[in-house]
């Protein structure tokens, strides 16, 4: 079917009806669908020809169809035309309501400004009232107010009477009343109550006041004491309705119980003064753990549980305590004596049984969890000073101790000696006695004060060792230049080897189990050499080479024939060493020691002088056996003497003796090697002096001798052996007696 079929049957609108454009998109997709749809059913209608016969029928149906649409179609919009006249009717009326709300408003509008034009009269009546209700309150509470002067000077009798309980009471029922005549009175103060504040106060101070005394009202008036603190306890519960601050009464009783009792121990006029540290502290060894037991005993009955009086007690005492000692310690400088005592205490008292940390005392009372008293600065500071102090005063000591035994050196009599005999003198004692009490005392302290006060006193042995050499050099060189000559020189020269023996055997007191070994060896050392000292100084008296050698005339010929020569050394000798008598030992054997070897290296350098030589060998064997008879007649002195054999050098001479009595020239080799062996020390000057002295040794055989003693081995020198031939100074040989390979001097 064509275009123009199908417009034909598509239904004309009626006249007078068109068709208006789609306002909706959904209408035009309706309207879309619509013909869609009429399109099909008129092309499956239409198909066949014969069908189109019937096509007035199918037109005057959708005719009728149509008018019956546009019927319904009417019948709804009238139905839409007439709410909408009801919704314009409706709106109509509610303008006209709003209209007149609008008026109802604008008359209310202009009412309410006329009632606000008649408040505004009436507030002078609005005040009169609130004034009626003010006059009305204080017209009920003018008898209660008429009698609050006479209340507060009561309460403050009350006060003044330390009636604290009664006083609180009266001073409470004023603040009520004060409270409602507030709320009434629109927070108007009256001044009738001016003076609520300061008695307020006053009561709080007698309460402050009978906290700080609570130690001491514990045992007169506890009364007092539980009151003060009831009252606290009471207030602190205490609430208002006026803008007032808080009392606090609770935290000024706990200030006030440690500040009275710092008052009471530590105040300024109880701190101790120069040197009496000791008795103050002493006196609070005694007095702290009374505190605490009484604290336990007496104040804390008197106090609320959560006080924890023990506790607060020994916190405040330990504080205290502390802070005093760090004034103390900032103040003047103290003396030795101040500073010990208070390492000691502060260390070992304060904690100790005796004290803080005694068993009758609770664990309250435990103060170990806190601060020390002292810090590791203190101690440092306090062993600083004590060392400071003991070294001046050692060295004090020790230098009277000296000064007083000098002093007695240019006496008119000798040496005073003990029941045994031997010269005594207490300086050797009163030196390590300073010595080893300063020691032994700082062991009750520390063991680093120990240690430093140890240091101390060998520094100051030593220094005391060298002034006591110096002492000796200079009494020595007055009393030999006579300008202090000392009667008794040599004996106190004696005394003073007693002294040092006494030293020596005694010093090992200043060496503890916990001192390093070989702290003594600087000591010990200067004690070796005050001991050469001394007894060079002895010998130089009697043996030494002086103005009268003791062989001058040795050897001679009238030596080879008579011995009185040795008889008068002998006597001498003897005569000296009898003063050694009052010597211990074992320094008489050493002073008797080096005596005999003086006496023997004087006879050597007199025998190497060259004053003698052989003519023959009769004159030989009598140098042999002089020399044998010196030997055996030293020996058996120095033996009537005390001196042991064992350590004699007498017995050099026998050597010689062989030497001199050899008959056989061409063997002094082999003697010579003997004696080289026995005296490792011999030189070619010492034998070839002794070959001078046999006087029939030819050029060769000196050299051959001389060249003994390069042949072999060097000998060692016998343990415990002591120099002999290096002491003596030989002649110097003349050039043909030296070897090629030699020095000649």
């Amino acid at each position: 079917m064509d275009s123009a079929a199908r417009d034909k049957m598509q239904p004309a609108l009626p006249p007078g009806s068109s068709c208006p454009g789609p306002e909706w998109p959904e209408q035009e997709r309706a309207e879309q669908l619509a013909r869609g749809a009429a399109l099909k059913w008129a092309s499956g209608i239409f198909y066949r020809p014969e069908q189109l016969a019937r096509l007035g029928q199918y037109r005057s149906r959708e005719v009728q169809r149509t008018c019956s649409l546009e019927a319904r179609i009417k019948s709804v919009v009238q139905s839409y035309l007439e709410g909408v006249k009801t919704g314009v009717r409706q709106l109509a009326w509610a303008l006209e309501a709003v209209q007149g709300a609008r008026e109802a408003l604008g008359q209310a509008h202009g009412l309410l400004w006329g009632m606000a034009e008649a408040a505004q009269t009436l507030e002078p009546l609005r005040e009169q009232v609130v004034q009626h209700k003010q006059l009305q309150a204080m017209s009920q509470l003018l008898p209660r107010l008429r009698a609050v002067p006479a209340a507060l000077a009561h309460t403050q009798t009350l006060i003044d009477a330390q009636r604290l309980l009664e006083a609180y009471v009266s001073l409470r029922e004023l603040e009520q009343l004060q409270e409602e005549t507030w709320a009434p009175l629109g927070g108007l103060e009256l001044p009738v109550f001016e003076g609520l504040g300061p008695l307020a106060e006053a009561l709080g101070q007698a309460v402050e006041a009978a906290a700080g005394a609570a130690g001491r009202l514990a045992r007169e008036d506890p009364a007092l004491l539980v009151a003060a603190m009831r009252v606290a306890e009471v207030d602190a519960g205490r609430t208002t309705s006026l803008e007032q601050a808080a009392r606090d009464w609770r935290q000024r009783c706990l200030r006030a119980l440690q500040e009275g009792l710092e008052q009471i121990h530590f105040g300024t006029p109880l701190q101790p003064g120069p040197g009496a540290l000791a008795e103050w502290l002493e006196a609070l060894r005694v007095a702290l753990p009374a505190e605490l037991a009484a604290a336990e005993a007496l104040v804390a009955p008197c106090c609320p549980p959560h006080y924890n009086v023990v506790r607060l007690w020994a916190h405040t005492l330990h504080s205290g305590l502390r802070r005093c000692l760090q004034q103390l310690l900032e103040g003047p400088q103290l003396e030795a004596a101040d500073a010990f005592t208070l390492l000691h205490w502060a260390l070992h008292v304060y904690l100790g049984p005796e004290m803080m940390g005694s068993l009758e005392l609770g664990p309250e009372a435990d103060v170990s969890d806190l601060e020390p008293l002292l810090t590791l600065e203190n101690i440092e500071q306090l062993e600083a000073i004590f060392v400071a102090k003991v070294q001046a005063s050692v060295a004090q000591w020790l230098q009277k101790a000296l000064d007083g035994d000098v002093a007695e050196w240019g006496r008119e009599q000798e040496p005073d000696t003990d029941p045994s005999g031997f010269y005594h003198s207490p300086m050797p004692a009163i030196v390590l006695q300073i010595l080893e009490e300063n020691i032994r005392v700082t062991r009750m302290v520390s063991e680093s004060l120990q240690r430093r006060v140890h240091g101390v006193a060998l520094s100051e042995l030593s220094a005391f060792l060298r002034s006591f050499s110096d002492a000796l050099i200079r009494f020595s060189r007055d009393h030999l230049r006579g300008e202090a000559t000392a009667p008794h020189y040599v004996p106190y020269l004696l005394a003073t080897l007693n002294h040092q023996s006494a030293l020596s055997s005694s010093v090992s007191v200043l060496q503890p189990d916990w001192v390093a070994p070989g702290a003594l060896a600087p000591v010990e050392a200067a004690l070796d050499e005050l001991q050469r000292r001394i007894c060079r100084l002895v010998l130089e008296m009697g043996v030494g080479e002086g103005d009268t050698p003791l062989f001058a005339a040795l050897p001679s010929r009238r030596w080879l024939s008579s011995p009185e020569l040795l008889d008068d050394v002998c006597e001498r000798t003897a005569s000296f060493c009898q003063d050694f008598r009052h010597v211990r030992d074992p320094v008489v054997q050493l002073l008797l020691a080096e005596a005999e070897r003086t006496v023997v290296l004087q006879y050597l350098h007199a025998l190497m002088q060259g004053r003698l030589v052989c003519r023959g060998a009769d004159e030989r064997t009598q140098a042999a056996e002089r020399l044998r008879h010196d030997a055996a007649q030293l020996r058996e002195l120095f033996l009537g003497l005390g001196l042991e054999e064992s350590v004699q050098c007498a017995p050099v001479l026998l050597a010689l003796r062989e030497l001199l009595n050899l008959r056989d020239p061409t063997l002094l080799g082999l003697e010579v090697a003997g004696l080289r062996q026995q005296f490792p020390d011999v030189s070619e000057d010492h034998v070839s002096a002794l070959l001078d002295l046999r006087g029939d040794v030819s050029r060769e055989q000196r050299l051959a001798a001389l060249s003994s003693l390069q042949a072999g081995p060097q000998p060692s020198p016998p343990a415990g052996g002591r120099a002999l031939f290096s002491l003596v100074p030989a002649p110097a040989p003349p050039l043909s007696s030296c070897l090629p390979s030699g020095s000649c001097a």
